[in-house]
């Protein structure tokens, strides 16, 4: 199989663009990673890695300066054979997909690109993107062959989920799928091929079925909490050893920087009509709320507060989107004091762990960080785990839970 002579990654230097480099380069491609951050390109460029992604920096660092480099020089494109733009379609203040700045990136790769290129869009777009990118390369009267090949990696396992999750390729025209199929399976031979269309509707659905089923175990953490009941116990009750529940989420912050926006492009192309998507939404973005609301009735005005964990989820340091920061505002305008803290997050705002944890009367687990698994919290101290990270614990009862559990 072929490899191409130099690849280049738009965006290259992000959450998706660069693991991905970074195992094109591990397969034996030259990778250039084209980026507008100079900060992160000096990061990359030196062999670490600008966030935590699991056994990235030993992959970085076996290929930086060699197979791969970063860049902010747009030039590089000039005799690229293959461009991956990692730019996807974000929503603006009124909740509507904007691609502004996505057409005004690929219009200056499609300058740039040499005739026979072939683009790949591998972020989250908007239903029908593809098929406008193509028809701007074809109005430009350009031979670029134009691929939509989404991600769907995990933050923190993408390097293991680059290579062994089946990975979705399509395209308008043969021979671009035909490129687009030997491109990946450089690095990837399970594919999966689909139409622009479907492949855009697969991205979408994946991660609004990851926020709905989310919002179902949030809800019923709700129901079970406002009745004072442990829903962590209920949740090991249906599921343990009962196959038919595997699919049941854990209760938690759903939160980050693809799930809401994800369902809220699908409820756009819907015409506004997808109803389960709107109820998961108010769910997954009341969580915060229902917190502060349980807390009001153990006097919370003269409490102060502790967020264990600003990232939006587990052992990363992504805040993007985070849950954790709208719990915050809300506590700041109801609590005596709010002190949040976090390993890996970079916010001169936060305090050491020891510090929150003695300090506050209230503790509440933002993020499940695996460093807080064994963590010592005093028993007169309150704690909130949506998370049931520390289930059966004696220490995250909560008052309402602790209660009816001692009254049984």
């Amino acid at each position: 199989m072929l490899k191409p002579e130099k690849l280049v990654v738009i965006g290259g230097c992000g959450h998706v663009g660069l693991p991905l480099g970074i195992v094109f380069a591990n397969s034996g491609v030259k990778v250039v990673l084209l980026d507008l951050d100079p900060a992160k390109i000096a990061i990359v460029n030196s062999g670490h890695m600008p966030f935590m992604e699991k056994s990235a920096e030993e992959g970085l660092r076996a290929v930086i300066g060699d197979l791969l480099v970063a860049t902010a020089d747009s030039a590089c494109l000039e005799d690229a054979e293959v461009a991956i733009a990692v730019l996807g379609t974000p929503v603006d203040e009124h909740l509507n997909p904007t691609v502004a700045d996505l057409y005004r990136n690929i219009d200056s790769a499609i300058d740039r690109l040499p005739d026979d290129a072939l683009l790949v869009l591998r972020s989250t777009v908007y239903p029908g993107v593809t098929k406008l990118v193509y028809d701007r390369v074809n109005n430009r009267g350009r031979r670029i062959h134009v691929a939509f090949c989404p991600e769907r990696i995990a933050e923190g396992k993408a390097m293991e989920e680059i290579r062994s999750l089946p990975q979705i390729i399509s395209a308008f025209e043969k021979e671009a799928l035909r490129r687009a199929r030997d491109l990946f399976s450089i690095i990837n031979d399970d594919l999966i091929e689909l139409s622009p269309l479907e492949a855009e509707l697969a991205k979408l659905f994946t991660n609004s079925w990851r926020y709905l089923n989310f919002a179902i175990s949030n809800q019923f953490y709700v129901l079970a909490e406002s009745y004072g009941l442990d829903f962590h116990r209920i949740y090991d009750a249906v599921t343990r050893r009962y196959p038919r529940m595997r699919s049941f989420a854990r209760a938690g912050f759903a939160a980050g920087p693809c799930l809401l926006k994800d369902t809220l492009q699908l409820s756009a192309f819907s015409g506004n009509n997808f109803f389960m998507g709107h109820a998961a939404m108010l769910v997954n973005e009341g969580l915060p709320n229902f917190v502060v609301s349980q807390l009001r009735k153990s006097g919370l005005s003269e409490k102060t507060v502790a967020i264990l964990g600003m990232a939006f989820k587990g052992d990363s340091d992504d805040r993007r989107e985070s849950l954790s920061y709208k719990l915050r505002k809300l506590l700041l305008l109801e609590s005596k004091e709010v002190l949040c803290t976090d390993p890996y997050v970079d916010d001169q705002d936060l305090v050491p762990l020891e510090e929150a944890v003695r300090r506050a009367d209230i503790i509440i687990l933002g993020a499940p960080h695996s460093v807080y698994r064994d963590l010592q919290i005093s028993q007169d101290k309150q704690v909130i785990d949506v998370w049931g990270f520390w289930a059966g614990q004696e220490t995250t009862r909560s008052v309402a839970a602790a209660a009816v559990r001692q009254a049984l």
